[in-house]
């Protein structure tokens, strides 16, 4: 039976290959393993029960499917060193297809290139916020390297994950270093944790919020069960009082009466009072339960969207979607456009019941449809 191993690639990208010797390769090896249509060098990463594991719960796994593709070899020190000659052509490489982006008027940032061990293929990597008709710059660029051009889109936070860097922590940045996965980040998560609700201070190198938001946030769900909610009156032998504040490290209720007398009283003292005057208190059960905002999800969450094309090949797509974890990109299908009411500004106009340049006031233009451009 192949061993399954990880082998791991230029930009923390990595996958899974079957193995058919019988010794395992030693980890951080270099091996020469089947890529598209034709062969590329990596690094292995994970070997055994280690692999396998990783393989049922990474993002990038099979699960139950498995690896089909196989590790051929491993690599003799003549191909590591053609790997790294490779490796200092991407910046050249990304380069000169920057200045075909420039020279084309294309609103899109060209991240990072990488070529294939082989040099059969050529991959981009770029992020965008609008559609983009890249056909004229495909075919520029599969004449320009003589080999064949992937355009793969990916989000920001997929970016700061390939290029890597330092966070604000001092610490290199966890989706590059260990995070097995970039789960959505929203608002409400800092809110829950009573943190500033200012970008500048939450948000990471991408832009987004930052991945270790959620790391303590089953702490907080789970303690704040334990509290009487803030702004609810409740019942005490002081008589009716209202919950100021909640401090989840000290287990202390911040309480005002009617007569505007705050104090601060143990969440065990405070439970005894209810207990005494017949008021039932919130008891942590120890599970975690969120409540998803899908819509927040999208916003932060990612897709990849890949082009390709050889040097003689006429790209079959007229345009690239965004990527739904772009942010502010549009989406990939568009909303239908509302009709204005009738207090849109329709009175004193010529040109019957749109502009008055003659187009309709759903945003068709004169003599024209509706359809975005």
């Amino acid at each position: 039976m192949p061993h399954l191993i990880e082998v791991a690639f230029k930009g923390n990208r990595k996958d899974f290959f079957l193995w058919d010797a019988d010794e395992l390769p030693p980890v951080k090896s270099a091996v020469i393993v089947d890529a598209d249509r034709g062969e590329d060098l990596g690094f292995v990463h994970a070997i055994g029960e280690l692999a396998a594991k990783r393989n049922a719960g990474a993002a990038h796994g099979y699960g139950s499917a498995g690896a089909t593709k196989k590790a051929r070899r491993l690599a003799t020190d003549e191909d590591v060193r053609r790997a790294t000659e490779l490796r200092g052509e991407d910046e050249i490489a990304r380069r000169k297809a920057m200045e075909r982006v420039t020279a084309n008027q294309l609103t899109m940032k060209l991240s990072d290139a990488e070529w294939q061990w082989d040099r059969k293929k050529l991959t981009l990597y770029f992020t965008a916020e609008k559609r983009i008709d890249f056909r004229t710059l495909v075919r520029e660029l599969a004449s320009m390297f003589r080999t064949r051009i992937e355009l793969k889109q990916i989000g920001v936070r997929d970016e700061a994950k390939r290029l890597d860097g330092i966070g604000r922590c001092g610490r290199q940045y966890c989706s590059a270093s260990w995070l097995p996965e970039l789960r959505p980040v929203n608002l409400g998560v800092a809110k829950d944790q009573r943190l500033s609700l200012n970008p500048s201070q939450i948000s990471g190198a991408c832009g987004r919020l930052m991945c270790c938001l959620r790391y303590e946030h089953e702490f907080y769900v789970q303690s704040r069960k334990r509290f009487p909610k803030e702004g609810k009156t409740i019942k005490t032998k002081r008589g009716e009082e209202k919950v100021i504040a909640n401090d989840i490290f000290r287990d202390r209720v911040t309480l005002r009466g009617e007569d505007g007398e705050q104090r601060t009283i143990p969440l065990i003292d405070l439970r005894a009072e209810a207990d005494e005057v017949g008021t039932s208190l919130p008891v942590g059960t120890g599970t975690f339960a969120v409540v998803v905002d899908v819509e927040a999800e999208v916003e932060h969450d990612f897709a990849e969207v890949t082009i390709e094309a050889a040097e003689d090949d006429v790209p079959q797509a007229t345009a690239v979607p965004d990527a739904p974890g772009s942010g502010d990109g549009e989406s990939a299908e568009r909303r239908p456009h509302r009709r204005r009411g009738r207090r849109g500004g329709r009175r004193n106009r010529s040109g019957g019941r749109g502009r008055p340049d003659g187009g309709s006031s759903d945003g068709a233009p004169p003599g024209g449809s509706a359809e975005p451009a």
